[in-house]
């Protein structure tokens, strides 16, 4: 049985019921199923069928199983990746809501569509991706000081003025119409889509930049530009 309990060797933390932790049963029962027994082949990954058909009592081994808890995270990464972004976004709405953000499902499945593959829980989708929901307050300190140059205020207003500009606000518009942009003005593509982030995200981190701003749409993009010029000036 799985325990209630177990400690991670890493952190010193004792951890509550595999439930609680986000853990999904199928991960927990192909770790488990794996603890003590090898099939003889290079296969992880089973499903309840596979475990039945194959497990063999002659298989086992005779010595203590270790319990390495690490290896239960990425069975759970694995299944994360596994399943449907449709299931993953049902378990993650109760979150959005929960930080008091109303988003339809679909907006909420784009979203897992773009980060489930960065996290091992669906609880860790929050913190990672909060400000796809929330326009940042505050921008990280130490990337405002790497990013945001003193040319970087007149690059965002006149990136702002070619958002403004453009009609067609579909993702694959907005790359021609900036790439051509940053090309005719002979800019450094890193130092333009670093503030670009900075300024939509608050921090350094993300998808791409036009994923970001397709999700949140031409007016949401340029409030949060005018934002952060006005702040980080």
């Amino acid at each position: 049985m799985f325990p209630l309990e177990w400690h991670d060797s890493k952190t010193g933390e004792v951890s509550s019921g595999y439930r609680e932790q986000g853990y999904f049963p199928e991960a927990v029962i192909n770790f488990l199923a794996l603890l003590g027994w090898n099939p003889g082949t290079e296969q992880e990954m089973f499903t309840m069928d596979e475990l039945i058909a194959q497990f063999d009592l002659a298989k086992c081994s005779k010595a203590g199983a270790k319990f390495a808890f690490e290896k239960g995270i990425w069975f759970n990464h694995e299944y994360m990746l596994q399943k449907s972004d449709d299931e993953i976004a049902q378990l993650f709405a109760p979150i959005v809501a929960g930080n008091g953000v109303e988003e339809p499902l679909e907006r909420v499945r784009q979203v897992v569509h773009m980060m489930k593959d960065r996290v091992n829980f669906v609880k860790e989708l929050w913190p990672l991706c909060s400000f796809f929901f929330i326009p940042p307050t505050e921008y990280d300190e130490k990337t405002v000081k790497k990013r945001w140059k003193d040319f970087s205020a007149q690059q965002m207003t006149e990136l702002l003025a070619i958002i403004e500009g453009m009609d067609d606000f579909s993702m694959e518009n907005q790359e021609k119409v900036v790439m051509k942009w940053v090309q005719d003005m002979d800019y450094k593509l890193g130092d333009v889509m670093n503030a670009f982030r900075l300024a939509l995200v608050g921090i350094g981190k993300g998808p791409g930049m036009f994923d970001i701003t397709a999700f949140l749409g031409k007016e949401e993009t340029l409030r949060r530009l005018r934002r952060a010029i006005d702040v980080l000036g």
